[in-house]
């Protein structure tokens, strides 16, 4: 079943709706809680700023910002954290150890960047669960934008 919600946002700068990031954090925060996790879940925009943001019911505090890094590394990299992860482990030393240091950078599952065709538009970020039922909840966020709503 398709929704009549756009994924653009012709009024606004950045591709990214308002609709659109609250589909995908409310599919996000419904896929976790329909296996009991309690999680934070961010949606930013291509600039990095907030767009939506929810938490469950005694989700650790910390998860508030972490959902919102993972999600900001999302998309300054354009790649899925764990990717980012991937290759900072393959990167030299010396890399590794600058960017490691980094604030907000946090190089592990639980965020993937939202493309609208081949345009980076912005990025989902999850934090709570483990690090692989991070990346479901993401993953069920960004399948509900790309799968139900109407381009």
């Amino acid at each position: 079943m398709k929704l009549d919600i756009p994924l653009a946002d012709t009024q606004l700068a950045d591709p990214l709706s308002m609709a659109a990031a609250r589909l995908a954090l409310d599919t996000a925060l419904q896929h976790a809680g329909n296996h009991g996790w309690r999680v934070s879940v961010a949606v930013l925009d291509s600039g990095g700023h907030l767009l939506a943001f929810g938490r469950s019911a005694g989700a650790p505090l910390h998860t508030i910002d972490l959902a919102q890094d993972k999600a900001l590394t999302a998309v300054s990299f354009g790649l899925p954290t764990a990717d980012v992860g991937k290759r900072l482990r393959d990167a030299p030393d010396h890399v590794r150890q600058c960017l490691i240091l980094r604030p907000r950078l946090v190089p592990m599952g639980g965020a993937l960047p939202l493309y609208l065709g081949d345009r980076l538009v912005g990025a989902i970020g999850v934090s709570g669960a483990s690090e692989e039922q991070d990346c479901e909840c993401a993953a069920s966020g960004y399948d509900a934008i790309t799968q139900n709503v109407h381009r």
